[in-house]
């Protein structure tokens, strides 16, 4: 009984010795379960082991006592045996976890509900290619071709083929296309004309549900904030529904109604989008071309962000603000555009109440303005334009997505300006490059233009500057004497990025963006218009904004304010220096790009060269005692050399051991 109970405790020592052994060895966790069982496999092979050695050595004779004499050196040789057993399952440890690293057990309530996502997704996912494949897409995720695909031997035919593949797919994926076809600096022709012919087939949601969603998401009964709204859908889109309404002081207002599935919808397919993007960029060229899976990653971050309507209403309280500045400006304007104030007591994160724009979108109007007279249109016009280019010159906040059906004409003859869910944000040193570039554009001046776009771009290492440069100049050449068509200089600028792979920022794109669809819009109102030739007598006085004496005033005195802070430290650090050199303590700090300090970086890397350097020395060392055997015998066979040898081969080789799974955990 005492003897099983020992052995139990020695098992169980063993295992729990193996395991904090190669926690220290490693530096990491280790799994619990298999350190156990490879403490338990030193334990059972310890002893036989020690006898095996105590045979081979001539110390252990069958049936013989031990000599008195002996005794320490016996004790010693079956320490060391027991200690090369133990450091053979410490590297067997040691080895599964490189190989297989210990990953935490997962809770079982997450491992179900995880399993129940990824069944979902699979059968989302699985639906989803099966579209792709039935109207020829596959080949975006995969290499192989069926009968349909061999079909689409056009650009025309693929793209349409990808549209219609969109139109199946459902919400996100046809919000996703929408998206994209603004998008003229990632998506080439025919692609980008194709996704321009989205269109959501949206069917309305009953009253009932709507007005729960009202009340659920205000947080109140819908006559404590509405006094009435209509039942009837004024718009109804894939994400959400637009009602009339008055609120109880009788203002007229619209109420936009998020469809409660939407945002799970958006949801669950954002992670298919990313898996589907990653591996038509991973395996096809038009994927890798359009950068698919950035592009996927950041507009389904977009998405998710435009369900939130609060985000909405402050963009929309932004662009209000400019405009109010603009009209201060110019009293001679004021009123000819404007956009819908927000009721911020009656809208929250799914619904958004905003004051009623009597009118018609552009996109509807001809007729209206058929009967307006050529003075009152061109007006219109100019003062769309130069509103637009003053929010994104001046004051850097501007409407993202300005196409004629987000411009309305009102019945008292001015513009109003809705759908604020996309609205660009570009910082006021952009803004500098940005109208440095749109000056020496519509001056024709390509050297400048090409130049002020260089600052303003990531430039990639292999641009070619001269093709680049040449490009540039074609374009502002070529758009500068067109007379007739409805091209557009910025479209054009765009298609030059893309095609030197140049990469856009975010907010630079919308800004391009928001000059070509603004081209659209005013010659939707003038047919004719020539945004360049107006554009450019905006520009000095657009200068003499961003660059005005006050503004200026300012910026010198904080720069002086920053130089004068600098200046008082030198003295200091000056002292700080020589105070240093005179002790001999002067010391160099190294940043990494992030500003962390890696300065750390140097002694570690010298630390681990001298310990690998002494880790080997000490098994060659080892080796070297050992066959070469020498000095004065111990016992039986064994000399002093071999016995110092085995003893300094054992700490080299956990040293190597150390050294390895470094190796590995570096390169994981």
């Amino acid at each position: 009984m005492v003897a099983s109970i020992l052995i139990s405790i020695s098992a169980v020592v063993s295992a729990v010795l193996v395991g904090f052994v190669a926690r220290r060895i490693i530096g990491t966790a280790v799994g619990w379960p298999r350190s156990i069982v490879v403490g338990l496999l030193v334990f059972v092979l310890g002893v036989p082991s020690a006898a095996w050695t105590l045979r081979q050595t001539g110390l252990a004779e069958s049936g013989g006592a031990i000599p008195a004499e002996d005794a320490w050196l016996w004790i010693g040789l079956v320490a060391l045996s027991l200690a090369w057993v133990f450091a053979l399952g410490v590297a067997a440890l040691v080895a599964s976890e490189a190989i297989f690293p210990t990953r935490p057990l997962p809770n079982p309530i997450d491992v179900v509900r995880a399993a129940l996502r990824q069944r979902k997704r699979t059968r989302r996912y699985l639906e989803i290619l099966a579209i792709a494949s039935r109207h020829g897409v596959g080949w975006l995720f995969h290499g192989g071709r069926s009968r349909v695909e061999e079909q689409l031997s056009t650009s025309e035919e693929r793209a349409n083929a990808i549209v219609a593949t969109i139109n199946d797919a459902g919400v996100s994926f046809v919000k996703l296309g929408q998206v994209l076809s603004t998008r003229r600096d990632l998506v080439p022709e025919p692609y980008l004309s194709a996704l321009a012919s989205l269109q959501t087939n949206a069917t309305t949601l009953p009253w009932p549900t709507v007005r729960q969603v009202i009340e659920d998401d205000l947080g109140r009964p819908i006559g404590d904030v509405f006094a009435d709204v209509d039942p009837t859908p004024l718009a109804a889109a894939s994400v959400a529904q637009v009602h009339r309404a008055h609120l109880l002081d009788g203002t007229r207002v619209v109420v936009k109604v998020q469809r409660p599935a939407a945002r799970a919808q958006v949801e669950a397919d954002a992670d298919i989008i990313d898996r589907l993007a990653h591996r038509a960029e991973a395996r096809t060229r038009v994927g890798r071309d359009l950068r698919l899976e950035a592009v996927a990653r950041g507009f389904t971050a977009t998405l998710l962000e435009e369900l939130d309507y609060r985000i909405e209403a402050r963009n929309t309280a932004m662009i209000g603000a400019t405009l109010d500045e603009i009209d201060r400006a110019e009293p001679v304007r004021r009123g000819m555009v404007s956009a819908p104030r927000v009721f911020p007591n009656a809208s929250h994160q799914r619904v958004l109440t905003m004051e009623l724009v009597d009118g018609t979108a552009l996109s509807d109007s001809a007729e209206r303005l058929s009967s307006l007279d050529v003075s009152q249109r061109d007006r219109l016009a100019q003062v769309l334009m130069s509103t637009v280019i003053e929010q994104i010159l001046v004051y850097g906040v501007f409407h993202a997505d300005l196409h004629p059906g987000n411009v309305l004409l009102r019945h008292d003859g001015t513009l109003g300006l809705i759908d604020f869910g996309a609205v660009g944000i570009i910082e006021r040193s952009r803004r500098q490059h940005l109208t440095a570039l749109l000056l020496a554009a519509l001056s024709e001046n390509d050297v400048a233009a090409a130049d002020a776009l260089l600052l303003i771009v990531d430039v990639p290492d292999d641009l070619d500057l001269d093709a680049f440069r040449h490009d540039v100049g074609v374009v502002l050449t070529t758009e500068h004497l067109r007379t007739t068509g409805h091209g557009s200089i910025f479209t054009r600028m765009v298609d030059v990025i893309r095609q030197h792979r140049i990469a856009l920022p975010g907010e630079l794109a919308s800004a391009f963006r928001s000059f070509a669809t603004l081209e659209g819009c005013l010659r939707v109102l003038v047919d004719d218009f020539d945004m360049a030739g107006r554009a450019l007598p905006l520009m000095p006085m657009l200068l003499r904004r961003t660059l005005s004496l006050s503004r200026m005033a300012t910026d010198l005195q904080a720069q002086s304010v920053i130089a004068l802070a600098r200046l008082e430290q030198i003295p200091r650090r000056l002292d700080a220096l020589l105070t240093g050199a005179e002790k001999g303590s002067i010391g160099i700090t190294l940043r990494g790009q992030d500003g962390s300090d890696i300065s750390g970086i140097l002694a570690r890397a010298t630390g681990e060269i001298a310990s690998t350097l002494v880790s080997i020395a000490a098994v060659v060392i080892a080796v070297v005692l050992v066959i070469a055997g020498g000095g004065p015998v111990l016992g039986g066979s064994i000399t002093l050399f071999a016995a110092l040898g085995a003893v300094v081969g054992l700490f080299g080789f956990l040293g190597l051991l150390r050294i390895v799974r470094r190796g590995f955990t570096r390169r994981s």
